[in-house]
């Protein structure tokens, strides 16, 4: 051990020789210093571009990021309404947060003096707390360096001009590595969730299928949906229009623009249980012991089938009373099989009746068995009738032969009839319903025209759908108003005369009108015409006297809480109820009825 400390005698000396040397330390903020372009600094986040997902939150390992409720910042479709609060004396400022951003509203800025001694001021709300750093981001997120991926994995289809020669499925589904690859794109926001009518546990289901759960994911996509393989088939996916991916989209993808493909991931799990029985094995449903209690169904269509499932799964006796020999209501008679085949539809049926839904086909009520008798017989009633009658089209002409409706033709052709239309058609609507008769016709030969009164962009069809149709080559003519049909010398409709129109505002803030143009007739050879403009219920089968107890107004059924009627024993759902018109809309409607039905009958919530 030494008794001379040399660090102790050359310690000061070296402390002095800093005096003739010039400060490290500026004085701030006499001395100003612009700070580099990429500076990690405090965060700002653009509150309008944010959607309150939450995906900032979930990935900092320091937990230094909360979403809270802001003033001025209301939730909304596709916004949780939420936005990031940031601890600063957690924060390490790695920019993960800003990295994952779906929408890249979040970002550092080059401010980085904060002094105070308020413990509570170092939790501020960024774009709140710091407006002027709009002026001063510094470290951004680029859609091309995101640890998101925004592009989705492409769905094969079959080849336009050649799908058209027969009634093959278009679509091919996903591979397992695909439905993998796709299902690893999400970010668990939910946000999805809330816009699903029928709230579906999308993150969790699709998490499932992630990490090569499908059998998981199976049982979580049945807790509240009994009709999983037809979503994934024809749904309209609401959830795919807000999902968090498409605000950076992608250039490739105009239409679905990055979306997680949703609807595909549903239709691939179901699809890897090939029959009922498999459903059965992997859902193992609990069904209850009987309640006693006996519940009447009208209309096996998805809300009647959804009602039957889980009340049959609550110990309910469940008859269902279906019209025509096949169950699924529009999804059966009026989705043609190109889009949603037989056997898809058959199986989940099958299944449902496997665990006590009795469903009682060719049974007309009003006809086979009376309304009066069923509604005294039951303690409950569900009217899922659907809309199955279609609107006529009003037009001079339009009760000659060769005028059919959309929903009796895909009805005739769906249960394995036959309806000669001809080699010449043409279409008169814009909705699936059309698109639909027009894919039809042309795959038994016809050359298709579909006449729209509107644009193509006012189309209400699904998008996909109208590039279908584009694809097998049907010939779209928009702003085209039919005023006439004229008949040949066999007294069947052989002309078409519409004429042709202009768009026009008639009231600010209106979307734009169809006005005809004078002189613009122009007349169509046609061997059919097929109208599809709307379609709406019958209520032939509910006697005058009763129909005031459940209040039918403007065609459809007044319902409140749990979708129940007027009439307290009776409740509704569907087409009949709501204005949306698509099976995942008649599936929740089957679903809060249910709910409803047990706390009225088992006094439970």
């Amino acid at each position: 051990m030494s008794f001379f400390n040399i660090k102790g005698t050359v310690n000061p000396l070296t402390a002095l020789a800093q005096f003739a040397k010039k400060p490290h330390t500026l004085r701030f903020p006499e001395v100003e210093v612009e700070a580099k372009d990429r500076y990690r600094g405090v965060h700002y986040n653009d509150l309008q571009a944010c959607i309150g997902c939450g995906n900032c939150s979930t990935i900092c390992m320091n937990e230094a990021i909360d979403m809270i409720n802001i003033a001025g910042i209301d939730s909304s479709k596709g916004d949780t309404g939420l936005r990031p609060r940031v601890d600063n004396g957690r924060c390490c400022w790695c920019a993960l947060c800003v990295e994952v951003c779906p929408t890249g509203s979040l970002s550092l800025t080059k401010d980085y003096i904060y002094v105070t001694e308020d413990a509570d001021a170092f939790l501020w709300t960024p774009g709140v707390d710091n407006p002027e750093g709009v002026n001063l981001k510094s470290f951004v997120s680029s859609k091309e360096h995101s640890l998101n991926v925004y592009g989705r994995v492409p769905m094969k289809e079959l080849v336009g001009m050649e799908r058209v020669k027969s009634f093959a499925e278009v679509v091919l589904g996903y591979e397992e590595a695909e439905a993998r690859l796709e299902a690893s794109r999400c970010i668990s926001c939910g946000i999805c969730t809330e816009v699903c009518p029928e709230h579906m546990h999308i993150p969790e289901y699709i998490n499932a299928i992630a990490a090569g759960k499908d059998e998981d994911a199976l049982r979580i996509i049945y807790d509240n949906n009994p009709f999983p393989e037809m979503c994934g088939k024809v749904c309209t996916r609401r959830c795919e229009e807000v999902c968090a991916m498409t605000h950076r989209g992608v250039e490739d993808d105009p239409h679905d623009k990055g979306a997680i493909a949703i609807r595909w991931l549903k239709r691939y799990v179901t699809e890897t249980a090939p029959t009922a029985e498999r459903i059965k094995e992997i859902v193992n449903p609990e069904i209850s012991e009987s309640n006693g209690f006996k519940v009447s169904i009208i209309g096996a269509g998805p809300s009647g089938l959804t009602a039957g499932y889980y009340l049959a799964l609550r110990g309910f006796d469940v008859t269902i009373y279906e019209a025509l020999n096949k169950a699924g209501g529009m999804t059966m008679w009026g989705i043609p099989k190109y889009r949603f085949p037989m056997d898809s539809l058959d199986k989940q049926v099958e299944y449902m009746e496997s665990i006590g839904v009795k469903i009682k086909y060719n049974t007309r009520v009003g006809v086979d068995i009376q309304f009066d008798d069923i509604y005294s017989n039951s303690d409950a009633v569900f009217l899922g009738i659907g809309y199955q009658k279609a609107w006529t089209l009003g037009i001079d002409g339009d009760d000659m032969p060769g005028v059919i409706a959309a929903v009796d033709y895909l009805r005739e052709i769906n249960g394995g009839g036959t309806l000669d239309v001809g080699n010449k058609v043409v279409v008169i609507g814009g909705g699936n319903v059309a698109i639909d008769g027009a894919r039809v016709s042309a795959r038994h030969g016809a050359d298709v025209t579909i006449l729209y009164r509107r644009r193509v962009q006012d189309m209400p069809a699904d998008w996909e759908e109208i590039e279908g149709a584009e694809h097998e080559g049907i010939t779209i003519v928009p702003q085209g108003i039919p005023v006439k049909f004229i008949a040949g010398d066999d007294g069947k409709v052989k002309y078409v005369r519409y004429l042709k129109a202009e768009m026009k505002v008639e009231k600010e803030g209106a979307r734009p009108s169809p006005v005809a143009i004078e002189g613009s007739e122009t007349d169509i050879e046609v061997t059919t015409v097929i109208g599809a403009i709307g379609q709406e219920a019958d209520y032939s089968f509910i006697p005058e006297s009763f129909k005031d107890k459940i209040e039918i107004n403007r065609g459809r059924i007044i319902t409140y809480e749990y979708n129940q009627t007027k009439d307290p024993k009776v409740f509704a759902g569907g087409d009949t109820v709501n204005k949306t018109a698509d099976a995942i809309s008649a599936i929740a409607d089957g679903f809060q009825a249910v709910k409803g039905i047990v706390k009225m009958l088992l006094k439970e919530e």
